[in-house]
């Protein structure tokens, strides 16, 4: 089967991976986000996608928009039997969606639960207990396509957005690879998905990112690992922006964003209820770093009875 493969991060690239290892498959050209420049030192980083493409010498194709592009002209002269994407992040133009025999995007989420671009963040900052990954087809509403299968899995305390990408794109590209071949040959009738059950998860905004200590423990918690390894949550010590990459639930009181506990390898904030312990910070200008460290470098001033904006 000749394919188009469509994706970006490093969740597209372990879908990639196994279409190519599979055998059954032709990937006839690689579409991906164009490079760009990341860091303080700008530097230019191609895409996860690009890189494994390279690898295995596929055409690439990177148009900073697809529709109307030359590129997209270039890839309807392709001769391929569909289309699959993940985490592409454009959307694709009908024209192209009904120029091959299928359009197959891999999700991560359970359908019609967290269409978007974000749904592995707020999975995790909504306290779900679940999260997943959903076949469906294309359309040019976004992940408004019709179902073809999905797999759920737990969430479990220790989980992150970085470890949930993780088990979530090898969860995508088995599904993918066992009901794709069925899904071609017309064995198998996509679902309507639910339009009353809709929600959605839009990029996190800047204001997103801001701690709220009025929130309880568990939400606050919910929130940082919901943003680990990125964007990162953060609140304010004195003028200065202070990134929290991990916490702690714990048990404690005072006045939300209060410092209630102190200890050369300790720090405890006081929420709205509850507390929370913090384990790995990142203070502005200097690297991420356990509390620890922090504790006993640039937090060695701090006080009980200090506080967090």
């Amino acid at each position: 089967m000749k394919i188009i493969f469509m994706g970006t991060p490093d969740f597209s690239a372990t879908v990639l991976k196994g279409i190519l290892a599979d055998g059954h498959y032709e990937v006839v050209a690689v579409v991906t986000q164009p490079d760009r420049a990341v860091g303080r030192k700008r530097e230019m980083r191609m895409t996860p996608v690009k890189e494994v493409a390279l690898a295995h010498d596929l055409p690439i194709f990177q148009p900073e928009k697809l529709s109307g592009s030359s590129e997209l002209e270039a890839i309807l002269e392709l001769t391929a039997d569909g289309i699959v994407t993940a985490a592409f992040g454009q959307f694709l133009p009908e024209k192209l969606l009904k120029n091959f025999n299928f359009a197959v995007n891999v999700h991560a989420s359970l359908l019609p639960k967290y269409r978007g671009g974000a749904p592995i963040h707020y999975a995790l900052i909504n306290g779900e207990e679940q999260a997943g990954v959903t076949l469906m087809e294309m359309v040019k509403q976004m992940d408004a396509g019709d179902m073809i299968a999905s797999k759920a899995i737990s969430i479990t305390d220790a989980d992150n957005v970085g470890t949930l990408f993780e088990k979530l794109a090898i969860v995508g590209r088995d599904l993918l690879l066992e009901k794709l071949p069925a899904y071609a040959a017309g064995e198998i009738q996509p679902i309507p998905q639910d339009e009353s059950q809709v929600t959605f998860s839009p990029n996190i905004t800047a204001e997103e990112e801001r701690l709220d200590w009025t929130k309880t423990n568990r939400q606050l918690f919910n929130q940082i690992r919901g943003m680990n390894p990125w964007p990162v949550a953060h609140a304010l010590l004195g003028d200065t922006r202070f990134k929290i990459y991990k916490a702690s639930p714990v048990d404690g009181e005072g006045q939300p964003g209060e410092i209630i506990a102190k200890t050369k390898k300790e720090l405890i904030i006081a929420t709205g209820q509850g507390a929370l312990r913090l384990e790995r910070v990142q203070p502005a200008g200097k690297p991420q770093m356990a509390i620890s460290d922090f504790l006993n470098g640039v937090g060695r001033t701090l006080e009980v009875g200090d506080y967090f904006e």
